[in-house]
C-alpha cells in the first residue's frame, strides 16, 4: 500500500469512529440527567464518549467509549456500550483485521477474528 492509500484508509477510518460515536451520543438516557459528550483529539487520534450528569443526588460521570487510531489500527481501549462498538465499526467498513480490542489481553486478543496488534 503507498502512502496516498494508507492517509486515505486512516482519514477513512477517522471519519468512521467520528461517526460511530457521534450516533452513540445522540442516543438520551431514559433515567437520570445524564449527558454524553464526544471528544475528538484528531491529532493524536483518540476519541471517547463520555457521560455527565446526576442520577437523583448521585454523580455520574465515565467513560463509555474510548478508541484510539494506532499506526494503521483501530484500537478500541474502553468499550461500555451494549452490543460492542467493534460491531459498529464493521458494519461501517473497517475490516477486522483493522480493529484491536485493546480492552482485552493480548492473549485473549489472538482467539477472536480481530487483529492482535
Amino acid at each position: 500500500m503507498d502512502t496516498l492509500d494508507e492517509y486515505r484508509g486512516l482519514d477513512e477510518y477517522r471519519g468512521i469512529v467520528r461517526k460511530v460515536i457521534k450516533e452513540y451520543s445522540e442516543i438520551p438516557y431514559s433515567y437520570g440527567n445524564i449527558q454524553s459528550q464526544t471528544v475528538f483529539d484528531t491529532e493524536a487520534d483518540h476519541y471517547l464518549l463520555v457521560i455527565a450528569g446526576r442520577e437523583g443526588v448521585r454523580r455520574v460521570h465515565g467513560c463509555l467509549v474510548h478508541i484510539d487510531i494506532i499506526g494503521d489500527k483501530v484500537w478500541i481501549q474502553r468499550d461500555g456500550t451494549e452490543d460492542g462498538i467493534a460491531t459498529e465499526l464493521l458494519r461501517a467498513g473497517v475490516p477486522k483485521d483493522r480493529i484491536v480490542l485493546g480492552f482485552r489481553s493480548p492473549e485473549m486478543r489472538k482467539q477472536t477474528e480481530f487483529a492482535t496488534e
